[in-house]
């Protein structure tokens, strides 16, 4: 599998050959290098176009590779926009552009985030003299189009993409070699459960998390369970799933975001957006089969996001002092519950029970299901 970079090394890139050719107008630049801080590696990177745009300002740009991965951003160009800023009091500031998201909850802060932010000092600085100030707009041109086809305003994040990651490296998460490694994790561990998953009193034998994603991953941990009982499963739920029937593991707690692990419940149990959605529709049938008035029921329509209808259902709770939301998710749970049961059996004959726990962007649980609740005190 290829690995690519993340959309922080492009942009960076860009401002790299925006930069020598404000200062350098005559130069043609086919790559550039930088570091990558971390990990502690220098790489080039391909130019598409730079040229100087007026005096005192040039225009770079790139193209994400984000290698072989399922990534929405491939080959979306990046602009980085550099100008002379004599007067300003930082020596580089950085600004969001058309494209690059605003924080929501953060006073709108430019989706531009600590390890983009240090790249982007890191690589520019040794290229500037002492007395030379710059100010770097980064441009998504399409950022905004594909924003809509994440799930980043349930995070806060609206009006464009994120400059996002901890790393220069954009592995293949999404592609079949990391289901290789989410099976052969699951594989290890459940060979393991002889002696780390059976410190119950009774000897029984402790419930395997699947944490969708690194929000789940955190926020289980922060719960209280062990990392050792974890696997992180990205969207590949099918899959493993089957494997966990096949292996014969007895209990599995689901953990993840409502907007990924309602999908289950609509019988999707590949959850990237790229190969099936339905979370509207999944939300529209639960809340129609526990009872939701059709009025009500009808608003649901005019949601554009899972997180918009939990915001619209909190509000319609707050007004009446009822809990269709709890009602909602609460039979949602359940039937997570049972559609992955029956999914495991049919793909392995073998059964399983399984507990299901949704948070949402917030990081705050909004249900569990009766198993759930069983498997959370077992574990915490």
């Amino acid at each position: 599998m290829r690995s690519g970079y993340t959309l922080p090394v492009f942009a960076t890139a860009s401002a790299i050959a925006a930069l020598q050719c404000l200062q350098q107008s005559s130069a043609e630049y086919k790559s550039v290098s930088l570091d990558l801080i971390t990990p502690p590696q220098r790489v080039y990177i391909s130019i598409e176009q730079v040229a100087l745009i007026q005096p005192g300002m040039a225009l770079g740009i790139t193209h994400s590779d984000p290698g072989d991965n399922l990534d929405l951003t491939r080959d979306t160009p990046i602009w980085a926009v550099v100008e002379w800023a004599p007067t300003q009091v930082e020596t580089i500031a950085l600004v969001g552009g058309e494209g690059v998201g605003k924080q929501s909850n953060l006073d709108d802060l430019p989706a531009i985030y600590s390890y983009a932010r240090q790249l982007l000092q890191a690589n520019l600085a040794p290229l500037l003299t002492a007395s030379q100030k710059i100010r770097v707009t980064i441009i998504l041109p399409e950022g905004r189009l594909l924003a809509t086809r994440t799930s980043n305003a349930a995070f806060g994040v609206v009006e464009g993409l994120s400059l996002l990651g901890t790393t220069g490296i954009s592995q293949p998460l999404s592609a079949p070699g990391q289901l290789e490694a989410c099976l052969a994790e699951l594989r290890a561990k459940w060979d393991g459960s002889s002696t780390s998953l059976t410190d119950r009193e009774d000897g029984g034998i402790l419930p395997l998390v699947f944490c969708i994603g690194e929000n789940g991953l955190d926020l289980a941990q922060k719960m209280g369970i062990k990392r050792d009982r974890i696997i992180k499963t990205a969207n590949w739920l099918g899959p493993l799933l089957a494997e966990a029937g096949l292996l014969g593991v007895p209990k599995l707690l689901l953990f993840g975001y409502h907007g990924k692990l309602i999908k289950l419940a609509g019988g999707i149990f590949h959850t990237h957006h790229h190969l099936a959605d339905g979370r509207l529709e999944i939300l529209v049938a639960a809340a129609a089969r526990v009872g939701l008035p059709a009025a009500q029921l009808a608003g649901l329509f005019d949601c554009e996001t899972a997180e918009d209808v939990l915001k619209y259902l909190h509000a319609i709770d707050l007004a009446q002092e009822s809990d269709w939301a709890g009602k909602i998710y609460g039979y949602l749970t359940e039937r997570i519950d049972n559609r992955s049961q029956t999914y495991i059996y049919s793909q392995s004959q073998q059964s399983v029970s399984v507990g299901s726990v949704v948070f949402d962007r917030t990081r705050q649980v909004i249900a569990t299901s009766p198993t759930g609740r069983t498997f959370l005190t077992q574990l915490c």
